[in-house]
């Protein structure tokens, strides 16, 4: 219960020094806190308030209106407060100005409450720091397609160091959700289709987060991407070995390997239970099963949502209980349930005020890791501006240089947009364009800017909707392709959802009378059906927008050959009628450089080296279906449905040749021998030798994969276990090797428990999910072993190239194994070296 009585001497008596002693450990300073706080003081550390927010116009989210918190803002500061909900990221602001406002507002929230404590600010950062002016990186979509999680964290400690110089605490961001089904508007926010990928990628943005000492916020857990027909917020029908085998994994890893300290609730209901009241799933499997000690953090409005939208609360006070009950500690964006109605539910008896408690403890605990509990509380009888928080705005008056987009953070863009360009198709050497050609650069997103950014972009999630521009440079296509092939025709044939075909006609002749076109086609990123994809923007299926297809028939039709360039959101369905292109490229929004990355893999001065991280389909119908099938999940004569896509998960090509060869056990026989021995309990090294074979230097992209034809439940025919990009040289070989535990052969068995099964498997090493370039038959011996939480997550990978340039990191599957961070034999981290600021 709450301690009135010795609340008004808490900043003199021991529980005050002992709560201020920043040599105590942060448990100790919350549990000498919380005695000392009044119910409404508690219940303000629970709560974030939004002040930037317009819930009104084009910014405005769906049942955003009807919750905003029309409390002036002294009175909402003046118990304390939990949370600032994005300063930056909620309306242009000037990065100087926007940090001195912030450290004032943090000075009126310190002066206004009896504690001193300031609050914890949150930014969106999927896709760089979401505030005006920010480097806009590639979405998440090209992250995986990078297969590069070394790059990955490289670019997630650049935002992370620009959120923290800016007074940020905390990064909404990585995206953990498994893409179940690609009509989802979401899914450009997504790594991939692959639990192992989407985990190592995603582990590494959390670990640049992190250490640069912003608390990574884990999104969205758990279940939002498997919604029925890939509608947003519809209900997930899911099956628990879906969702331990498939959905769960990645925020394992990225809690155990990435060191992530908060976790964001999904908007899903799994089954008919809402998650953010799913006490099983945010503290049993969260919490007791896998020791989560940090803070779950409400997605926007969705402890309010428990009431209107699910129907499973009677009011606020009752939704509130239900959140906390579950896990929740933290509403955001802004104060609603956990207000007024949950202090009124507490003092009735109907909600136990030991959960505000557990919830208060976790959210100190993470302040005290920040230094917010560090300073002295202000004196009341002096003037804010003579508080500690001075110290704070003097820093702040050091920022004059403060930028977010420098040549650092564009050339990481820039590497990782060349990176994340997917080659599918090149007939007859159309790519690159050669020199003296006469190309037509034909579509509607070949001339747009804001093509290249997802939706959580500050241009696009924020800056489209004020006027102001983008506030960055961001070059389109045509831009930066008309830097390298002069006298570049041009025409847009049609707008991306429009149904005016007047231009198609246009557009063909202009193709016609070129040697080759360049046909760009795709997506506008926005929001709640302000685009084609985003969030809220879900598709019927899976057919090019508009009239697009009209525009790919026509130009098709007039015999010039043709590079298609996707730049979308999500995998498109590429049917029979679009066999005829000669060319097939896909960027998944690469960003504020992409056009650039474009245009030189397009000229040949870059050599492509993406891998899909997702199927493209080959029929708009036919869905869901992901590469991670079952036999029957696949082509098969008991249906007439073919859902083989056109283009694997994890296929890409590019401007040299690599051949593949000796795939074979370390310590074992060749590929052709019977089955050796991998306890169930052990591990078995693999490795092939990839050669380029080509004129020029390239990446290649080593995937292995798991094949088990006989288990106790339906598998996948495949599913990846490790990865590691491969540059060489023309006439380079390199020996690629994959240590693999026995754990990566686990899975949810028939009594609803992780096991390792004995039996024959397969490791392959294959250029994608579909294309097997060597097996190794094993057998897996002993007797079968449950395995949970601590079970090894990943393979590590090790390159040895004859260049003699040394062992690489993988870039991938061993990023975990870099100078400073190391694994035990549990897959646990042995070292880990901590945020440049607290934690």
């Amino acid at each position: 219960m709450s301690n009135q009585g010795s609340a008004d001497t808490g900043r003199t008596d021991d529980g005050a020094r002992r709560w201020r002693d920043a040599r105590l450990e942060p448990a100790q300073r919350a549990d000498a806190l919380i005695p000392l706080m009044t119910l409404e003081e508690k219940a303000a550390q629970l709560v974030g308030v939004w002040v930037g927010a317009d819930a009104s116009g084009q910014g405005v989210a769906p049942h955003q209106d009807e919750m905003r918190n029309g409390t002036p803002w002294p009175e909402l500061i003046r118990h304390g407060l939990g949370q600032l909900t994005r300063p930056f990221g909620s309306a242009p602001v000037d990065p100087v100005l926007g940090a001195r406002s912030l450290a004032a507002s943090q000075a009126q929230i310190a002066a206004a409450s009896r504690f001193g404590i300031p609050a914890q600010v949150h930014e969106e950062c999927l896709t760089g720091f979401a505030t005006w002016g920010a480097t806009a990186f590639p979405a998440p979509l090209s992250w995986g397609a990078s297969f590069d999680a070394e790059l990955i964290e490289l670019m997630s400690g650049r935002i992370g160091r620009s959120m923290r110089a800016a007074g940020v605490h905390q990064g909404l961001a990585p995206v953990l959700d498994v893409t179940r089904d690609y009509r989802w508007g979401r899914t450009e926010e997504t790594i991939g289709e692959d639990p192992y990928l989407v985990g190592v990628i995603g582990s590494a943005y959390v670990r640049g987060l992190e250490r640069a000492g912003i608390v990574a916020t884990l999104k969205h857990f758990a279940g939002y991407s498997a919604s029925r027909g890939g509608r947003n917020l519809a209900p997930v029908p899911m099956g628990r070995r879906e969702l331990a085998d498939v959905v769960l994994p990645p925020f394992e890893m990225a809690l155990r390997l990435g060191g992530a300290r908060s976790v964001m609730h999904s908007y899903a209901e799994i089954d008919g239970v809402p998650v953010a009241a799913d006490e099983a799933l945010l503290t049993g499997v969260l919490r007791e099963e896998w020791g989560f000690t940090g803070t779950v953090v409400a997605d926007y409005f969705a402890v309010r949502f428990l009431q209107t939208l699910h129907g499973v609360a009677a009011a606020a006070a009752d939704a509130a209980g239900l959140a906390l009950k579950a896990g929740i500690d933290v509403e955001l964006p802004t104060v609603d349930a956990y207000g007024a109605p949950l202090v009124e539910a507490v003092r009735a008896g109907t909600v136990d005020e030991t959960l505000v408690d557990r919830a208060l403890r976790r959210v100190l605990i993470q302040k005290a890791q920040l230094g917010l509990l560090d300073g002295p509380p202000p004196d009341r009888a002096e003037p804010a501006e003579q508080s500690e928080h001075v110290e704070q705005s003097e820093q702040v008056e050091q920022l004059d240089r403060l930028v977010f987009d420098d040549e650092a953070n564009q050339q990481i863009a820039l590497r990782l947009a060349r990176e994340s360009v997917i080659l599918l198709r090149n007939r007859d050497g159309v790519l690159p364009l050669a020199p003296g050609r006469r190309v037509a650069l034909i579509g509607p997103v070949a001339d747009e800017p804001l093509a290249m950014l997802g939706c959580y972009s500050f241009p696009v999630h924020v800056g489209a909707h004020t006027g102001h521009g983008l506030g960055l440079e961001i070059p389109s296509l045509r831009e930066s392709l008309s830097e390298l092939i002069p006298g570049l025709a041009y025409s847009p044939g049609c707008t991306v959802d429009g149904d005016d075909t007047s231009g198609i006609a246009a557009a063909a002749a202009i193709a016609a009378d070129c040697d080759v076109c360049v046909l760009a086609v795709g997506d506008r990123s926005g929001l709640f059906g302000r685009g084609t994809s985003g969030e809220g923007c879900d598709a019927a299926d899976l057919r090019l927008p508009g009239v697009q297809a009209d525009l790919v028939r026509a130009v098709l039709a007039t015999g010039t050959p043709v590079v298609l360039v996707l730049l979308a959101g999500r995998p498109y369905a590429f049917g029979d009628e679009f066999e005829d292109a000669a060319g097939v490229i896909y960027a998944f929004f690469p960003g504020q450089r992409g056009g650039q990355a474009l245009a030189e893999v397009l000229t040949g001065v870059a050599n492509p080296s993406g891998r899909l991280p997702v199927s493209v389909p080959r029929d708009a119908g036919g869905l869901p279906a992901t590469y991670l099938s079952p036999p029957l999940g696949r082509r098969s004569q008991v249906s007439s449905i073919d859902p083989t896509p056109a283009f694997p998960f994890g296929f890409g090509l590019g401007y040299t040749t690599f051949e593949w060869s000796g795939a074979g056990l370390v310590g074992g026989g060749d590929s052709d021998a019977q089955p050796s021995e991998w306890p169930v309990d052990g591990e078995v090294t693999v490795h092939i030798t990839v050669r380029n074979t080509g004129g020029r230097s390239g990446t290649e992209v080593v995937q292995l994969y798991l094949h088990d034809p006989v288990a106790q439940t339906t598998r996948p025919v495949v599913r990846l276990v490790g990865f590691a990009r491969v540059p060489l040289e023309p006439g380079e070989q390199a020996r690629v090797s994959f240590t693999v535990p026995a754990d990566l052969a686990s899975f949810t068995g028939v009594r609803g428990r992780r096991i390792v099964e004995p039996g024959d498997v397969e490791l392959r090493f294959g250029r994608s999910s579909a294309h097997t370039e060597g097996a190794v038959p094993l057998r897996l011996v002993g007797p079968e072993r449950e395995v949970g939480h601590q079970r090894r997550l990943i393979s590590v990978a090790r390159v040895e190239s004859t260049a003699k340039r040394g062992a690489r990191p993988g870039g991938d599957s061993a990023v975990i194994s870099g100078p400073d961070y190391e694994l035990g034999h549990d897959g646990a981290p042995l070292t880990h070296t901590a945020p440049e600021a607290g934690g």
